[in-house]
């Protein structure tokens, strides 16, 4: 009898090659495999993607994205959402793309958003496609997790149409989708919010593409 134990090794080593483990997607230094208005909107600061000002309030809302999409995947990142005025309000796209360009507001992106901001932190947002609250951590969990105005890391991970977020460790968000017509891959964006004195800080980040 033939053995095909020879065989399910390869495979089995491939999948181990083929799953390259975290890697950082932001070098702290450049914009390099990221897009956005990087002349007014995202600078770079302290190692840091920085959008927005404390000086004026920003227009409407910005995104800085990759360049490279993404479907499965565990995601980790270090942010901090501070402001002075108006509406502060921040976020990680996932699984999203951008709105046509000849579209009303072509600056938008359609698709799943790790919300930051008062009475929006932890919760799965979905952006400019229907445009309301998936689910919402409890109020206390927040205040108790949450460091205001300092640093905090959001933990994002997607494996088929199963969704979880957490935040400092601590679990905000477990879905499923269930409306098969939503895509389940695309761009990762980081957003400052229109209509606010603000600032959105984002760094350390770190993607592990799951098979």
């Amino acid at each position: 009898m033939k053995s095909f134990l020879p065989t399910l090794f390869v495979l089995a080593a491939s999948a181990v090659l083929a799953h390259a483990g975290p890697v950082s997607i932001a070098d702290g230094k450049t914009f390099d495999g990221w897009e956005g208005d990087t002349t007014k909107t995202w600078r770079i600061e302290d190692g840091a993607f920085v959008g927005g000002s404390l000086n004026e309030k920003v227009p409407h809302n910005e995104f800085l994205t990759t360049k490279k999409s993404y479907a499965n995947f565990e995601l980790r990142l270090k942010f901090k959402l501070i402001g002075t005025e108006g509406f502060i309000n921040g976020g990680v796209q996932f699984r999203s793309v951008r709105v046509p360009k000849d579209a009303p507001n072509p600056w938008e992106m359609f698709g799943y958003q790790a919300d930051e901001g008062d009475g929006y932190y932890g919760s799965l947002y979905d952006e400019s496609r229907r445009k309301k609250t998936l689910v919402a951590p409890d109020k206390e969990l927040i205040d108790k997790t949450l460091k205001r105005d300092d640093w905090n890391e959001y933990r994002i991970r997607c494996e088929g149409r199963h969704i979880q977020l957490w935040i400092n460790g601590v679990q905000t968000v477990d879905y499923t989708e269930e409306d098969e017509s939503i895509g389940q891959t695309g761009l990762i964006g980081l957003q400052i919010h229109g209509g606010g004195k603000a600032e959105a800080w984002y760094k350390d980040i770190v993607i592990d593409e799951l098979p």
